[in-house]
């Protein structure tokens, strides 16, 4: 059962690792051409081990930035996790202490995305699953970014191949993955208009924070779907 899970979590993050490849060698190219060494490259790769922050690292490190900034730019970006863990947290309760900091190591947006949905399909969410689906993620993008970085000077500017659109792309793919939910239209264009009227009155990295603050406060003022009201119904009776 376990060597079964753990294939299957293999099948299932292999789209993820060649979707993201692209991506990562854009990473890996932008960050030489900004004057990191190969080696700087694949570590920051293998440490922060998420995109959005490694690209708005780039943006700072070049610019004389107070390292506090650096550090509180990339947390605005990478808050979600907070929320991407909370989310999963039902589903991972059996995991130890040891694996639940793996789990939050591996915790990127594509495998949030899929945990949540294996959970709330009812499949079980194992510890081998989800190292499987993670790992095969993870050492593909360390490997491509260094690929990147040994290749950029023959990728050029990405802006004149459309490269810089793959970010943006990406995370509307796993939006849109939550599309049949309750609310789902208000609650996005909500999170939408906010974060684009942050990005012109407070800047970036800040408007991706506050854009997901005002989707979660609108959700919160919705009522329970009715399935959680009868739910809830169930329990006060028993």
């Amino acid at each position: 059962m376990s060597r079964a899970d753990f294939f299957d979590g293999l099948r299932g993050g292999s789209a993820i690792a060649m979707a993201s490849a692209p991506f990562g060698a854009l990473f890996g190219a932008l960050a030489v051409d900004n004057g990191m060494s190969l080696a700087e490259v694949t570590f920051m790769s293998a440490t922060v081990y998420a995109g959005a922050s490694q690209m708005v690292g780039l943006e700072l490190f070049g610019h004389n930035v107070q390292a506090w900034l650096i550090v509180a730019s990339i947390l605005a970006v990478n808050f979600r996790h907070v929320l991407y863990s909370a989310a999963i947290a039902p589903y991972i309760k059996h995991f130890s202490p040891l694996q639940k900091f793996f789990t939050f190591f591996l915790l990127v947006d594509p495998q949030f995305a899929e945990t949540l949905k294996r959970g709330e399909a009812g499949k079980p969410v194992t510890f081998v699953w989800y190292l499987g689906f993670g790992i095969i993620i993870y050492i593909p993008w360390v490997l491509v970014s260094l690929l990147g970085g040994l290749l950029g000077n023959y990728i050029g500017d990405p802006k004149l191949i459309g490269l810089d659109i793959l970010l943006p792309a990406y995370f509307l793919g796993i939006v849109l993955d939550f599309r049949h939910r309750d609310n789902f239209l208000p609650v996005a264009a909500v999170s939408a208009v906010a974060s684009v009227v942050a990005y012109h009155y407070v800047g970036s990295p800040w408007h991706v924070s506050l854009g997901a603050a005002a989707g979660i406060i609108l959700a919160a003022l919705f009522p329970p779907p009715p399935h959680e009201q009868e739910l809830e119904s169930d329990l006060h009776e028993v």
